[in-house]
Parts: C-alpha cells; sequence; structure tokens
C-alpha cells in the first residue's frame, strides 16, 4: 500500500506504477500440489499481503507439504527484487526471537513521472516543470533465501517472509547520496519493528501480528454493500462487485489504523469521514461498465482502480478519500445507489426501474456517532418497498419519500417503510436528515407536478433474474417429470408401431380370428 512493491509472481521483480496509490494485487491465496518422482505428493499454499497497521511491511506465508516418508529437497524460484539498473545490494543481519538472520538491503533510485492530474501523487507533491528530472530513493530490504528449500518427511514446512519497502519524495538526482543512507536505515528500521512484533514465543506475537492485519480488514468492512444474485447473463453480481472494492481499497492505507498515526492524523481523518457533502454527485455506478472490467492481469488491475478513484473524486467524493480506506469504502458505497449528502440531508438518487433486484446498504456513515442502513426490497406483487434503519445514532434522524408529501418518520433501530415512488420530473426517492424542519421545507423546495407509486416491474424482468430464464420459477424436478413421461409416451407408442407392423400376418389373424 504505498507507491512501490513487489508483484506476486514466479518472475516478479521491483515495479513502480506511476498515477496509482499502490501496485500491489489484492492479497489472495493461491494453493498447487504435484506429485513428486518415487511417489507422494507435495502442496503448497502462499498468503502476500501487505500489512494494513504497518504499511511498509509486506508478509508473505509459504506452506509446504510433503506427504513421503523422506526428506525432500524442492528448488525455489525467488523473486527478482535486485533486478532494477540503479539497485546497489549490501547484506545485513537481524534479530528475529533468538536467531539472527540474514537479509539482503536494495536500495536505487526511480524516475519520478509527471502526475496524471487523477493521481495521489499530485497532492503530495505538486507538478512543476522540473518533475520530470526528480527521483525517489527506494530501499528494500528483505530475507536471503536459499535456491533450495528442505521439506521434512510426512509434514509441513512453513515460511514467514517479511519484506519492507521505504522510498523518499522526490528529490533532485543531485540529492541522492543524502537520502540514501536515511532512507536505508528507515526500511531496516521498519523490518527490525516488524520482525519484533511477527516473534514466535510464549505470547504469540506472531499470531497478535497478523490478527491486527485481519481486524483491520473486518473494520473496513463493517460498511459494505449486498446486491441479491442474478441468473441472468453478463450482469453484476456480489462476488464482482466485492472483487473490485477489495481491488481499490488494497490500493489505500488505512491510516486511522496505522500505528505511526499521531493522534492529530487521526483526528483529521475523522474529520474528513463526517464532512461527505456533495458525495456522490452522479448516478449511480452499477451501471457504469468502464468501472466493472476484468482484473486479470496487474495492468487491468490498476487501470480499474485509476477509474474508480477518478470518477469518485471528479463526483465530489474528495474529501472522503483523502481518509484513505476507509472513506474510499464509504464513497463507493454512496456510489452504487447513487446516495448524494446535499444541504444538511442525504438523498438516495436511483430511477425505480432498476429497483427489480434486493439491495442492502450497510453502516452509511452520518456525522460523527451515526450509521444508517437502507435497503430496497422486491415484494412478491413486483414491487420495490425501501427499509431505514438507524445502526447507532446521536440524536433524531427523520426521513420521507419522493416528494416528502407526508409527515416525515422518525428513524429507529427498527426498519421503517418506504413506498418506492415516481415523480414528475424525476427526483430522489429518499431523503433522510437529523433536522426535522428542514425536512418540512423541504416539500415546498421539491417542485414536482406528480408523484404516484412507482409501477411494478415486468414479471419476465423479475423471472429472469431470479431463474435465469422468462418463464418464471417452477421446480427442476417438474421439469424433469414432464421430460419423462414424454420419453415413456413416446417409447410406449414406439413399442405399440413395432408390434403393428413387425409381427407375422397369420398371428395377427389367430389373435383377432373368432372361435
Amino acid at each position: 500500500m504505498g507507491w512501490f512493491g513487489v508483484e506476486i509472481q514466479a518472475d516478479a521483480q521491483f515495479e513502480r506504477v506511476p498515477g496509482a496509490g499502490g501496485l500491489l494485487q489484492p492479497g489472495r491465496v493461491s494453493s498447487d500440489c504435484e506429485r513428486w518422482k518415487g511417489g507422494g505428493w507435495g502442496c503448497g499454499i502462499g498468503r502476500p499481503p501487505a500489512h494494513r497497521t504497518m504499511p511498509a511491511v509486506l508478509v508473505q506465508e509459504l506452506q509446504k507439504t510433503n506427504t513421503k516418508n523422506q526428506l525432500v529437497d524442492v528448488e525455489l524460484v525467488l523473486p527478482r527484487i535486485t533486478d532494477w539498473p540503479t539497485a546497489v545490494t549490501k547484506s545485513v543481519k537481524l534479530q528475529h526471537g533468538s536467531s539472527i538472520l540474514e537479509y539482503q538491503v536494495i536500495t536505487g533510485l526511480v524516475d519520478v513521472a509527471a502526475p496524471s492530474s487523477s493521481s495521489d501523487e499530485k497532492r503530495i507533491a505538486p507538478s512543476s516543470s522540473s518533475d520530470e528530472k526528480r527521483i525517489r530513493v527506494v530501499s528494500i530490504v528483505a530475507r536471503k533465501l536459499p535456491r533450495v528449500l528442505t521439506l521434512k518427511k510426512r509434514g509441513m514446512t512453513k515460511l514467514e517472509l517479511l519484506t519492507t519497502i521505504n522510498y523518499s519524495e522526490p528529490i533532485g538526482r543531485d540529492k541522492y547520496g543524502a537520502y540514501k543512507e536515511q532512507t536505508e536505515q528507515g526500511a531496516i528500521d521498519a523490518m527490525n519493528k516488524a520482525l519484533q512484533a511477527a516473534e514466535h514465543g510464549e505470547h504469540n506475537a506472531y499470531y497478535a501480528f497478523k490478527r491486527d492485519h485481519v481486524r483491520v480488514w473486518n473494520s473496513l468492512w463493517e460498511t459494505g454493500f449486498h446486491i441479491s444474485t442474478s441468473m441472468a447473463e453478463n450482469v453484476l453480481n456480489g462476488n464482482d462487485i466485492n472483487a473490485t472494492m477489495y481491488a481499490v481499497i488494497s490500493q489505500s492505507r488505512a491510516f486511522e489504523f496505522e500505528e505511526s498515526s499521531t493522534a492529530q492524523r487521526k483526528a483529521d481523518i475523522a474529520r474528513a469521514l463526517t464532512y461527505a457533502e456533495g458525495c456522490y454527485d452522479s448516478y449511480h455506478t452499477l451501471q457504469a461498465e468502464n468501472l466493472w472490467k476484468k482484473m486479470s492481469s496487474l495492468e487491468e488491475l490498476n487501470g480499474v482502480v485509476g477509474s474508480w478513484m477518478l470518477t469518485l473524486e471528479k463526483q465530489g467524493c474528495h474529501n472522503l478519500l483523502k481518509a484513505g480506506a476507509s472513506g474510499i469504502v464509504q464513497a463507493m458505497v454512496l456510489s452504487f445507489g447513487g446516495f448524494r449528502f446535499s444541504n444538511q440531508h442525504l438523498e438516495l438518487n436511483i430511477h425505480p426501474k432498476y429497483l427489480h433486484r434486493d439491495y442492502d446498504f450497510r453502516r452509511l456513515n452520518y456525522g460523527n456517532m451515526t450509521h444508517v442502513n437502507v435497503s430496497i426490497v422486491v415484494r412478491d406483487d413486483n414491487k420495490a418497498v425501501l427499509s431505514v434503519a438507524l445502526d447507532r445514532s446521536d440524536r433524531n434522524y427523520y426521513a420521507c419519500d419522493a416528494g416528502c408529501l407526508d409527515t416525515p418518520v422518525q428513524l429507529s433501530q427498527v426498519k421503517t417503510l418506504f413506498p418506492v415512488k415516481l415523480t414528475e420530473p424525476l427526483t430522489s426517492i429518499l431523503y433522510i436528515t437529523s433536522d426535522k424542519r428542514h425536512m418540512e421545507d423541504l416539500r415546498h423546495a421539491i417542485h414536482v407536478k406528480e408523484v404516484v407509486e412507482a409501477p411494478a416491474h415486468e414479471h419476465h424482468l423479475i423471472a429472469l433474474h431470479r431463474h435465469g430464464h422468462s418463464l418464471g420459477g417452477l421446480p427442476t424436478l417438474f421439469w424433469v417429470s414432464i421430460c419423462v413421461i414424454i420419453v415413456v409416451f413416446h417409447v410406449f407408442l414406439c413399442k405399440l408401431i413395432v408390434k403393428e407392423y413387425c409381427e407375422p400376418p397369420d398371428k395377427m389373424r389367430y389373435r383377432y380370428s373368432k372361435p
């Protein structure tokens, strides 16, 4: 999570992605098994996340299982982190628990390209005519590994590998020597701190080290979105949305959870999360195909992340983006439904015709102490209905449906139902605010000619999403039974025809002759 990283590939090397908040692929679990000569199987599992509370630390766990009753040597393919033009390598010995291990320190420089208008780098280092001549000093600390790993017999061999990356701000080339030692020492200090936190011992520090990482991710996912699964072809489903959110969030730091963040920095982040005025100022993003492209390669992943960051920034969510990963989660969930904070209220601006699937918007942050849950459910009559509840609140909150013609309804932790209405001209379908007087005034500020309940969705559209076809939801057993009956009928009919035309004539005469 930063400007630099090591790609998780067999032939990976140090890389930099211009204009991106980071370049690591989302942490994932990979597993492979192979049969060895002489019998026996070996399986390996790798988990390569970037640690959330220590942003300079990359963690990789390798597990190899040997099913043979003898020792097995496995050749390792090591990442080519030294394979860049200006890299200079030296060795240092660092203490890991009771052991002294050898680590390599790779330091060099990379050119700073002119940042794009949408990149975070522009906010860090303003563009100037000399940007193309500026550099960053980069230092990487990684453990030295043997090229051959011996696996113990009938057991699991586990490696826990830490890598740290430290880099300078953009500087002139003439200052490289002055910043080199400082950057190197920063990477070494980060490694020492990580090794101490990840130490195996009686206090299980390593498991606490991993648990801190998981805890941050669980906190980030408290705000979220759910959509009912569709059986139709080429539609967006929950797994696509989760994968995209994970990719975008993984490219940003969670500043408020980092150990190095000061109290002032955390207060600034909390303030940014509460000031979401103008976000999200456009139509909902679930229909934007450019934001949901495949991410089968590193280039495609960074392209999707860049599109999301640009979209959120230009549609009024720039303050939330300053808060890092927590703000990005909020901004993305707001954009899914076309939610917008506008002049003392939160409004849901999505056309009723798109509400043919169930949606759940979880823990929308409204101010400092209030979380709002909004659900959209398609009933049996194919009409959508809204439900709103407060997860927690610091004051009274009120809501009204499209047009705000009805009396404002006070919200609570119990779900409050609202019909989905269609107005002429088209306006938002839901308004939420803590100012009851403001909501009463909205009735006179929203000028509509007509307000009617949104019509029911067509049956074939609902059936297409729920069952993959427009014929409805008849059970599979029914169709199997129909097919069996048809097949049996035709078999019986064929048997009658064969008997009628293939039996000898004399037998036929005997059968039908009178006694």
